[in-house]
């Protein structure tokens, strides 16, 4: 998810009990929801190094458990040492261990929601999980969570101006967490109305071997359905309010027949690193006056509706065969003079 969707949880956690239970909860909180996104720094060493290791040993639950108590520890002891400025709670350690451990979980919880997935067993299992019901931006997320967040502010401000006992903000946080799980909930079951609609279809005569739907921008009723045959891929628009599907919506990916150009670009690192990542590569094998371009798409991330999809990796070969340059696109699109 987003850092905002993570900073707005974060918010909500500490609001919903623990800034009552010891100093510095909101701030250990807020940095341990974010905390786990540590391993962006991997972007420095390109995008193929930021696919291998982005949501790796940081979003396992060693990893965020080993922040957890990392992060209370660095805040208890400084916070031992910092002088209180207004009146609250005293710092107790215990509290903000357990603050930091639930903030730094609710980064990995809310990252297997979505598409991308999490490999949660990091170091011992690399597989990705992922429950595919939430985009990796969500405004209705953010929508129920600044309401439980701020709404209590809002009533706050009323009742001192009505000269009546001023509210708390505990109420709405704990809406706000409860809103986000019925979300959840609703998007869970209109993603299982999506997978049945795909699986009971057949497309060109073919039965699916398997199907997944990947959840759009805002309406938790509308989707994009990948489903994979023998002979192809096809992606089409899935909206569980409608009575049914029509195949003849669906973009069809055909399957390239092997080939030695395909097999000298699977053993490139880009395309381990991503054939680890991707759930439905469709490669392209294009030869040209320079020699053979491989390209290799995740379906999961291609729309419905239009021609490009993101996630891509492009390999370029000579006549020979030889690797002459390899890439990375989180968008699909390569620049002609990178190496």
């Amino acid at each position: 998810m987003d850092n905002i969707t993570h900073t707005l949880t974060g918010l909500a956690i500490s609001q919903a009990g623990f800034n009552r239970k010891t100093r510095y909860a909101t701030l250990a909180i807020v940095i341990g929801a974010n905390l786990p996104d540590i391993d962006m720094v991997s972007r420095f060493g390109g995008n193929v190094d930021y696919l291998e290791y982005h949501r790796g040993i940081t979003h396992s639950i060693i990893g965020v458990t080993v922040l957890g108590a990392l992060l209370a520890g660095i805040v208890y002891l400084l916070g031992k040492r910092a002088r209180p400025t207004k009146a609250g709670p005293p710092i107790n350690g215990l509290w903000l261990l357990l603050g930091c451990w639930v903030a730094t979980s609710s980064h990995l919880l809310l990252d297997f929601t979505n598409a991308y997935g999490v490999r949660p067993f990091l170091p011992f299992n690399g597989h990705w999980y992922a429950w595919d019901i939430e985009p990796i931006i969500d405004p209705l997320l953010w929508l129920v969570l600044i309401a439980g967040l701020a709404l209590p502010a809002l009533f706050r401000l009323i009742s001192e101006e009505v000269g009546a006992r001023k509210t708390g903000y505990q109420g709405g946080a704990i809406f706000a967490l409860c809103a986000v799980v019925a979300l959840w909930g609703l998007r869970d079951f209109s993603h299982s109305r999506a997978l049945n609609m795909l699986n009971s279809m057949t497309y060109r005569q073919a039965i699916p071997q398997r199907a997944s739907a990947f959840p759009g921008f805002t309406n938790p009723f509308d989707w994009t359905g990948v489903v994979e045959t023998p002979q192809a891929f096809y992606v089409l628009p899935v909206d569980v309010l409608s009575e049914g599907l029509d195949a003849q919506d669906a973009r069809v990916f055909h399957k390239p027949a092997p080939s030695p150009a395909l097999e000298a670009a699977m053993a490139t690192r880009t395309a381990r690193v991503f054939m680890d990542f991707a759930r439905y590569p469709w490669p392209q094998v294009v030869s040209n006056e320079n020699g053979v371009t491989v390209t290799i798409r995740d379906l999961r991330f291609q729309s419905a509706r239009m021609q490009r999809g993101g996630f891509a990796i492009r390999i370029q070969l000579d006549h020979e065969l030889h690797v002459r340059s390899q890439q990375f696109s989180f968008s699909g699109n390569f620049q002609s003079n990178q190496s």
